[in-house]
Order: structure tokens, then C-alpha cells, then sequence
């Protein structure tokens, strides 16, 4: 009997050509598509749960001759991240829901239904791959380095590197494409989505006006000596590094350097002013083994972060990270995540920029 496997297919291009490689392979191939029922606040419906997503995902499975399921996620969505989002956004973090995404849905609710139906292995999308050593299972970068999606698998268990499957690991998004188009399947013109799925048009303050509007509260901007230049809207609505949307006028760019949540202000600088070189990490986590001592690893501070070198040491049961050369926008609330060449060490949630020793 082959050894069976759940494709989470989304509808798109990368899910449906994983699908059809572990066919290829000789799996048995299931495919789930997760569907989250939410209310639009511009009455519009969501990319990740439209009749298209849906039928697209299920098109593609009736071209593979598969059998598709779809699946209701909205509780778990709801209870795992974006409570998480919105409450991150109003404490003046930024967060990152795709990071929860795949440690609470795809790979433990999802994965969870996958071994319930008697398949081995959960298999996605993901541009990454899983080694297996003697030590245990290893996550490392995709071959397309302008593609790696690592940095959102960073939280993942032992006990989910093991079922779970990347296909397309060792492709680029354009052989990607072009398997599609060889197979004919459905969606091989189909664009991707670079959007958090239950954000509609793509901008995350209409969404949380549509939530958690009586949690935001208007309040001054200030400089770095506390006078007050202007006025923000919310704290929510302004992140680390941003500079427009502020409103004032100075002579010269401004950029938010600090949000502070407890006098609900805002703190603008000069860019060199958000650039730091220190922070705290909370939230550990390692794939195979904690970090005991220092270490000089890569750090990315957000996705679309070059990993830049850093000194990685334990510091009261949290991660201090020490760059060695200051970075823009350090971010609380983002996931940094720790890189050793290719191979993934692990990471957590950045809390706050610190004093370095470099300084």
C-alpha cells in the first residue's frame, strides 16, 4: 500500500504542483483546503475562503483524480491568531499571524486531521526543506533563496518536522510555474497571493477599526526629548521604522523609533535614530537543541530581512541577539529567527532593543 499523505491545497499555484509531485511520487494524496468563514468588514468576501480558492483547490484535485476535502478552521483561527494579532497591534507590537499560522493551524490542527484520516505525512507548499540526521530532523532554507519561506517554519517540533513534507523545497517558483503549465493544471496563470489571508484589501488597520476600534485610542507624537510634534491615531496603526502617515512637517524625514504603550505615544527620530544594534528575545525556540552559550549566527529580524551576523547568547531564561553591525526597525512583536548557513537553529519573538556591549 503507498503511504498516504494530506496536501493543505489553498488553490493556488505552489500547494497544487506539491500535490501533483507526491503523486508523481507514488503517494496516496488527500487534499484539504481550509476554509475560514469570516465576515468581511467591506463586504467583500476573503481571498483565503472564496468560493474561488475553494473551487480552484477542488479543480485541481479532480484534474489529479484526488480526493479533496474542505475544512472549517474559523475557531482556531480566531483563537490563535488573530486574537494574538489584535491584541499585539493595540499593546504597540507588530506581529507576524503567519508565523502562528503554521505553528497552531497547518502544522498541529491540520496535521492533527491529517494523522486522523491515517496519513503519514502533512505536506504544503512551503519553499524549505527537512533534513533527517542522526541528531533528529533539521529545517533548512529552500534552494531558492529569493523564495525560502524558513523563516515562517521556525516554531515547528520535532514532532512535526517528522510528518511533515515540502515538495517543492528544491524547486524555484519558476520551475514551479513551469511544472504547472507542463500538467496543465488549472491555475498555472494564477497569481500569487502575497496577503494575510483574513485581511481584506490587504490593510490590517481597516481591519482592526472593524474589531477592536474602542481599544484604540488617539495620542501625541513626540521627539526623542518628548516634545510634542503632532498627533497619532492609535498606537495600533504605527509600527517600527514607518515613516509615512505621521503628519508632521520637520524639514527633514521622519520615522517612528519607539512606540510606547503605557503613555500611549509615539516616538519619532531621524532613520539613524531606528537603527539598533541589541534586543531581548522571549519565546525561545530551537529545532533540535537550545542555545547554551554564545554563539555567531545569522539573524533575520523580519522576512524580508538579509540575515545579518550576530553574537546569540542565553540571557534570564530569554535570548539576547548582539549585531554586529546596527539593523533598521528592530521590531517588537516579529520573530527573529537564527540561521546557521542553511540550516535553521531556531528563534522567538523579539520584546525589546537592549544596550549592547558594541555600543
Amino acid at each position: 500500500m503507498p503511504e498516504r499523505v494530506v496536501v493543505a491545497m489553498s488553490g493556488g499555484v505552489d500547494s497544487s504542483v506539491a500535490a501533483a509531485l507526491l503523486k508523481e511520487q507514488g503517494y496516496e494524496v488527500i487534499g484539504i483546503t481550509m476554509c475560514f468563514n469570516l465576515a468581511d468588514v467591506t463586504k467583500k468576501r476573503l481571498a483565503c475562503c472564496s468560493l474561488q480558492g475553494i473551487e480552484d483547490a477542488r479543480a485541481v484535485a479532480h484534474k489529479l483524480n484526488l480526493k479533496h476535502y474542505v475544512l472549517n478552521m474559523q475557531k482556531i483561527l480566531q483563537q490563535f491568531v488573530i486574537s494574538d494579532f489584535c491584541s499585539e497591534y493595540i499593546l504597540g507590537r507588530t506581529p507576524n499571524p503567519c508565523v502562528r499560522c503554521n505553528q497552531y493551524i497547518k502544522f498541529d490542527a491540520l496535521l492533527k486531521k491529517a494523522l486522523s484520516l491515517d496519513a503519514k505525512f502533512l505536506a504544503t507548499g512551503h519553499y524549505a526543506r527537512i533534513a533527517k540526521t542522526k541528531e533528529g530532523y533539521q529545517l533548512k532554507k529552500a534552494s531558492d533563496l529569493f523564495k525560502d519561506q524558513s523563516y515562517f517554519l521556525y516554531r515547528l517540533n520535532q514532532g512535526q518536522l517528522k510528518h511533515a513534507l515540502f515538495p517543492l523545497g528544491n524547486y524555484t517558483k519558476n520551475e514551479t510555474r513551469k511544472l504547472a503549465k507542463k500538467l496543465d493544471l488549472p491555475v498555472a496563470d494564477k497569481l500569487a497571493s502575497q496577503e494575510i489571508c483574513f485581511l481584506p484589501d490587504s490593510d490590517y488597520r481597516i481591519f482592526l477599526k472593524s474589531v477592536v476600534s474602542g481599544n484604540i485610542k488617539p495620542g501625541n507624537i513626540v521627539d526623542k526629548k518628548g516634545n510634542i510634534l503632532g498627533q497619532h491615531k492609535g498606537i495600533a496603526f504605527y509600527t517600527i521604522g514607518q515613516r509615512e502617515g505621521l503628519g508632521i512637517a520637520k524639514g527633514y524625514p521622519l520615522y517612528v523609533i519607539e512606540i510606547d504603550q503605557r503613555q500611549n505615544q509615539i516616538v519619532v527620530g531621524k532613520k539613524e535614530d531606528a537603527y539598533k544594534n541589541s534586543f531581548i528575545i522571549k519565546e525561545p525556540h530551537f529545532i533540535l537543541r537550545p542555545i547554551t552559550k554564545k554563539v555567531e549566527l545569522r539573524v533575520k529580524i523580519r522576512y524580508n530581512h538579509i540575515a545579518a551576523l550576530a553574537d546569540v547568547l542565553p540571557f534570564d531564561h530569554k535570548i539576547k541577539v548582539q549585531f554586529r553591525k546596527p539593523q533598521f526597525a528592530i521590531t517588537p512583536g516579529q520573530s527573529a529567527v537564527f540561521y546557521d548557513k542553511d540550516k535553521v537553529i531556531g528563534g522567538g519573538i523579539i520584546e525589546k532593543p537592549c544596550e549592547s556591549e558594541y555600543n
